[in-house]
């Protein structure tokens, strides 16, 4: 009897533990926001957001307001749609919202990497010093020789003006990523004297079949983020993996040439922070993609948008041409190809314009805390909520503020002078009167802000201001629309098109 009176009592509470887990339990207490758990225990919402997030936010916020609590997978995230509100939230202490155990948990989950409380403060300081300020001018002339040895090497050799055509976004995330890569990661020595040229060459093919492989792997990221990943696919990303932890490993790339500062002082670091050699493989792998998995994506579509949009193509190419006139260059037949420094790309207020405008519409990451004690959250309306310790606080900026008609006139319209006053300085921005602070957010904010944003933008705008100043472009099809947008990489950053686009390019000299 008294066997099966401790069975029962040990059934009952696995029973209640389990209920308690799947959500059966939650109430809303006073003062916190709406909550809709869904139909279905511990998954809630997950299948629904993991479709379309953006819409399943619209249909949300439509139906509880700017603030509210949604069941996702087991964890209960409170999404903060209100603009004004977002100062607060990015600006508590970690204390209490903490984007850290988020970010490990994504890291562990995709790279295979478990990060070290040193990991954050050694990425932040080798970032600080080397992807801004003056280390920033010396990784930009990097990346500007990278672009000359894939972009510009047959230029020199006096290549034909003849059409070449291309599928634009491969053409345009090919060249940056592998730009960016061999500015970072560094490039083969020569084997002896006057082999400059068979170096370059193994730059190149190096570059491009490691592109080839991390294009797998980025196809993948989505659903292996999500966990949900079928089984064939598991296999690959397992594969995947462990080819950059070999490529990528700290002894080959130690025996490269010209590595940046940026790779070098991280790795130094963490080995002497006792970081075992095959983790900080695993690191080398996450910097990359961290790096180079949005540059060559948001080229791509501030190229189309600009060949789409003819009078911002001659605006931004009219700029280009005056910066190199005045720098006491020219692009001509017979001439050599130019050469861009940091100073000229900080010379480009409408190029700036234009990128920012087309971060605005495609640029989609998630901001996410967790909450590590209640915290008191006050709405520009004057409305007081409570987020709940245990919980996560979310933003979504794509929907709240980059696509806001209240904030952006015309929000789903490219408007490449949209950031920029008639006399170059930056636009301020209102909504009901007030000035925000927050109008674009596609590096995010606070804590959390991407600490290689600089490099990132350099990166794409030095492309770009190559391409116009050295190609003439057309699309192949006038008729050519701006393509969808694949959905499941919402929060994932820039987002990536649904189908090609052909373009063609030639010498423009």
């Amino acid at each position: 009897m008294v066997l099966w009176v401790i069975l029962l009592c040990t059934l009952v509470s696995s029973l209640l533990g389990g209920l308690y887990v799947l959500g059966v339990f939650r109430r809303r207490r006073p003062n916190e926001p709406p909550l809709d758990k869904g139909t279905i225990p511990w998954l809630g919402y997950l299948l629904e957001f993991r479709k379309d997030s953006s819409e399943f936010l619209k249909r949300m916020q439509r139906k509880h307001g700017d603030v509210f609590t949604v069941l996702i997978g087991g964890y209960y995230f409170t999404f903060v749609m209100d603009p004004f509100c977002f100062s607060s939230i990015v600006k508590e202490s970690r204390s209490k919202l903490d984007f850290r155990a988020n970010a490990a948990q994504l890291v562990v989950q995709v790279f295979g990497y478990k990060p070290t409380e040193a990991t954050l403060s050694i990425v932040h300081a080798s970032s600080t010093k080397h992807l801004m300020g003056d280390g920033l001018t010396v990784l930009t002339q990097a990346t500007m020789e990278s672009f000359r040895k894939l972009l510009l090497f047959n230029l020199s050799s006096g290549e034909k003006r003849v059409w070449q055509e291309e599928n634009l976004f491969h053409y345009c995330y090919n060249i940056v990523f592998r730009a960016g890569y061999l500015a970072l990661y560094g490039t083969e020595p020569p084997r002896g004297a006057g082999n400059k040229e068979e170096a370059e060459e193994q730059d190149r093919l190096h570059s491009s079949q490691l592109f080839q492989e991390f294009r797998k792997y980025d196809r993948l990221f989505p659903r292996l983020a999500f966990a949900l990943l079928p089984l064939k696919d598991k296999r690959e990303a397992e594969r995947l993996k462990r080819h950059f932890w070999n490529m990528l490993s700290v002894r080959k790339v130690w025996q490269k040439d010209n590595i940046s500062a940026w790779i070098s002082d991280q790795d130094q670091l963490l080995a002497e922070n006792g970081v075992p050699e095959y983790m900080r493989n695993r690191f080398m792998f996450m910097l990359l993609w961290a790096s180079q998995g949005n540059t060559g994506p948001t080229a791509f579509w501030l190229l189309l948008y600009l060949l789409k949009h003819p009078e911002a193509l001659k605006a931004v190419r009219n700029e280009v041409d005056k910066v190199l006139r005045e720098s006491g260059q020219e692009v001509k037949a017979g001439s050599p190809t130019a050469t861009i420094t940091r100073d000229m790309l900080n010379q480009t207020p409408l190029l700036d314009s234009a990128l920012e405008e087309t971060l605005r519409l495609v640029a989609a990451p998630m901001l996410v805390r967790a909450v590590l004690e209640d915290v008191c959250l006050r709405t520009s309306s004057g409305t007081e909520f409570t987020l709940r310790k245990g919980d996560r606080v979310a933003l979504f900026p794509h929907i709240s503020v980059q696509m806001n008609p209240e904030i952006h006139e015309e929000p789903h319209k490219f408007k490449y002078d949209r950031f920029v006053n008639p006399d170059g300085t930056r636009k301020d921005f209102y909504r009901n009167g007030k000035k925000l602070k927050f109008v674009n957010m596609p590096w995010g904010a606070g804590v959390s802000t991407c600490p290689g944003r600089f490099f990132a933008t350099a990166e794409m705008k030095l492309f770009v201001f190559l391409m116009l100043s050295h190609f003439d472009l057309e699309l192949v099809s006038e008729e050519e629309e701006i393509p969808a947008i694949d959905i499941s990489r919402w929060g994932f950053g820039t987002m990536q098109p649904v189908r090609d686009v052909r373009f063609r390019y030639r010498p423009r000299f």
